[in-house]
């Protein structure tokens, strides 16, 4: 196995920086549309895959932070439906039920690998300047500095409709943002930004893209249902471009795939990378 010593070249390239710790830091954002088959169920491989790599990131002198979408599809396999007609009071129900579903799925995963793992739930003011945003910075370090492997995801019962995520994409920025991270990947269904529709011939996938780069124009309407997450292509675009300008470079990859955070921070042809 190919150790990730490519990691510290990256210092040397324009899309990667540095944060002032010996430690590099990265988050990882996991979709629902990542984590599920076509019947919307939770593949549990996917997860193991994932949990895989970011041991090794581990083993590697990375510290790695999961922001981690599912708990509403996790709960809605649970309840099958419930009786509440407003869309945010399902939704409250959907996470809150699948919540403690998708840790004990991450916990046993982590076990296995010798690793711990923390749940952190936070709301949009958690980001604010201020008391909340210092608290919010000191759980993130403790937990790192104990060789914890946090997990953030949005406190959607406690959520207010005013004030919630447009979705985990966002929080994901804002965690990256927040721990000063290094990088941060956005783990998708599809291999990166395409210039037309992924299964089209003549469509090109884009290895990087500039913050000001337009590109939008090449991103397709996407529908999703019930429980199956806010975000979508055209969320991680505006996400990736938002914090690559803040000079973290993001990338936009096939979380499906084998390997593909080890092979992203090795350097390798992967995904599309964002970069200031």
């Amino acid at each position: 196995m190919q150790h990730l010593t490519e990691l510290q070249s990256l210092d040397n390239k324009p899309n990667i920086k540095t944060n002032n710790m010996s430690k590099k830091r990265v988050v990882i954002k996991v979709g629902t549309n990542v984590m599920t088959n076509k019947d919307n169920r939770i593949v549990g491989p996917i997860l193991n895959e994932l949990v895989r790599q970011i041991a090794e990131l581990y083993e590697n002198d990375i510290e790695p932070i999961l922001v981690s979408s599912g708990s509403a599809i996790a709960g809605k396999e649970v309840l099958g439906d419930c009786s509440s007609d407003d869309p945010s009071t399902r939704r409250q129900i959907f996470s809150a039920v699948g919540q403690p579903r998708m840790m004990r799925h991450y916990y046993s995963l982590f076990h296995d690998h010798g690793m711990r793992c923390a749940q952190v739930l936070a709301t949009k003011r958690d980001f604010a300047p201020g008391k909340h945003r210092e608290n919010m910075i000191n759980c993130y370090e403790g937990l790192m500095k104990e060789g914890v492997v946090p997990i953030a995801n949005e406190d959607d019962a406690v959520s207010l409709k005013m004030s919630m995520f447009s979705d985990n994409d966002e929080l994901a920025s804002l965690v990256a943002e927040l721990t000063q991270a290094d990088a941060l990947i956005l783990l998708t269904d599809t291999d990166g930004l395409y210039t037309g529709h992924p299964d089209d011939d003549d469509s090109e996938k884009l290895a990087q893209v500039r913050h000001n780069q337009n590109v939008e124009k090449y991103v397709q309407k996407n529908e999703k249902g019930e429980g199956e997450g806010r975000g979508g292509m055209k969320s991680k675009l505006k996400i990736a471009k938002e914090t690559a300008r803040k000079d973290i470079p993001t990338f936009i990859a096939n979380g499906k795939r084998k390997n593909v955070i080890v092979e992203l921070l090795e350097g390798k042809d992967v995904g599309t990378r964002f970069y200031a």
